[in-house]
């Protein structure tokens, strides 16, 4: 096997085992938490302006491993789009009189010494769309200069660079990906000694001293153990080419997603990991047995019907534990329904019973008679279908004409454009600016947003006629 197949293999059992962290509904994509101290009635209901905030990229590792060299790498190959680095050394503490005095003693590799405070301020502006003032560090004299500082202006892209940049849950929060540069430790050895001596004007005795001292420990006490932190890890550094592609590509993807969310805030797309990404190419191989694919899109179906029950409005309850204790908690939504529209969207109704109890569920047939426009349309709902949240399933969104048919049939029948939530597996961008357009309360939940639709309106890279391969009707 040549390295960089081994390296592509590494990147996705790391991804996948034990260093992936799994299912996250945090950052751009999500709805933040309940708060813990609403009124009885709060709606706590996701806030749609989250989904206009930029992309956030993390990119952690040991000292020396070739952080930097990878976010120019990928800086490079995100050319078309406005793309900032911020470097966690720019956030030192300055250092006092009495520390610089006993410089030779003070751990520049622990947590302590960062302002992690402004770098968390700092970020936050400029997910905000705000401008802000980096400060520049002279590693010379250990201060920050006090007469010039780094502008740093609002952009599609945030790029936050730094050995402890995954240490800090607060930090972590406001990533969208996470990435660890993984190089073996002889490795960052000699490239330390080298930056230090030549960049910062220190001897090879001294470097050397403050490596076994501070450096390695530090490395082994905070560096390493948030590596599990991490969405993807990338062995050997700027030098696995594959590795950075493979990251690039997925980027350029949730940029895709991203940009569309900036348009329409009440589009959501399930925060994507590897583990996620591998299910999309399993159920897209048209090689992939029946069985197979059933099973891995009953369980990205699962996934997605999960983060949809997340978009509906909870109401503050207090409980009482097996400990005598109170918790406040939430109460789950009571009136609720699933809406399929037949068929393929039949191959979502299994998992509203699994996430939710005696769930009721209506079907909506969308039958084209002819070739003049007509439909036909048959519907069978609950009767209190108005009074009622509504779950629309339909594991692709194409053009969007079925489903804006579906959803104006629902309207009809009394339900509150605001209480529908189409659920979907894949879109296309086409079938969201029809339908978000047209239904602006409405909210759309997906797992991906495709490239785009062909001549014969079929999404692509797509996944083929989805009903017929569930339900084993395709030849």
């Amino acid at each position: 096997m040549s390295e960089n197949a081994m390296a592509i293999d590494y990147v996705m059992e790391k991804a996948s085992g034990p260093h992936f962290s799994g299912l996250r509904f945090d950052g751009i994509l999500s709805s933040p938490p309940p708060s813990s101290s609403p009124g009885p009635s709060t709606n706590l209901a996701a806030d749609p302006h989250a989904a206009k905030q930029p992309f956030v990229i993390g990119v952690s590792g040991g000292t020396a491993s070739g952080k930097t060299t990878v976010c120019d790498m990928i800086i490079q190959q995100l050319h078309d789009h406005r793309v900032v680095l911020v470097n966690q050394d720019s956030f030192y503490r300055g250092l006092t009189p009495e520390e610089s005095e006993r410089v030779h003693e003070y751990n520049f590799d622990h947590p302590d010494a960062f302002d992690t405070e402004q770098l968390l301020d700092c970020i936050q502006k400029l997910k905000n769309g705000q401008s802000v003032q980096v400060p520049i560090y002279d590693f010379k004299t250990h201060r920050r200069k006090s007469d010039s500082f780094r502008q740093v202006n609002a952009s599609d892209v945030i790029i936050l660079e730094g050995i402890l940049v995954f240490h800090d849950q607060h930090v972590r929060n406001l990533m969208n990906i996470k990435i660890f540069v993984d190089t073996d430790a002889d490795v960052r050895l000699a490239r330390r000694i080298r930056r230090d001596t030549v960049e910062r004007g220190r001897d090879i005795n001294s470097v050397l001293e403050m490596y076994a001292k501070f450096v390695k420990p530090a490395f082994d006490d905070f560096v390493h153990p948030s590596k599990k932190y991490a969405d993807v890890i990338i062995p050997q550094g700027g030098e696995n080419h594959v590795a950075i592609d493979l990251i690039v590509q997925h980027i350029r993807t949730k940029l895709g997603q991203h940009d569309l969310c900036k348009i329409y805030p009440n589009v959501y797309i399930i925060q994507s990991t590897f583990q996620i990404r591998g299910m999309h190419t399993l159920i897209r191989d048209r090689e992939i047995s029946k069985h197979d694919f059933i099973f891995y899109s009953d369980r990205l179906i699962r996934l997605v019907v999960e983060h949809g029950l997340g978009h509906l409005p909870f109401t503050e309850k207090q409980i009482i534990t097996p400990t005598g204790s109170v918790y406040t908690g939430v109460d789950f939504c009571k009136k609720l329904c699933g809406v399929s529209i037949v068929r393929s969207g039949e191959s979502m109704e299994n998992a509203l019973p699994a996430c939710c109890k005696g769930i009721k569920i209506g079907k909506i047939l969308i039958h084209r008679v002819g070739d003049n426009g007509k439909q036909l349309i048959y519907e069978k709902l609950p009767k209190d279908i108005s009074e009622r949240h509504v779950l629309l399933l339909d594991p692709v969104l194409a053009t969007g004409n079925s489903a804006n048919q579906a959803i104006e049939l629902l309207i009809q029948k009394g339900v509150p454009e605001a209480h529908i939530i189409f659920l979907n597996l894949i879109s296309a961008p086409e079938g969201i600016h029809c339908v978000s357009q047209r239904f602006p309360s409405l909210k759309i939940v997906t797992s991906e947003i495709d490239v785009a639709l062909n001549e014969e309106f079929r999404v692509i890279p797509g996944m083929g006629e989805f009903g017929d391969r569930y339900f084993g009707t395709d030849d």
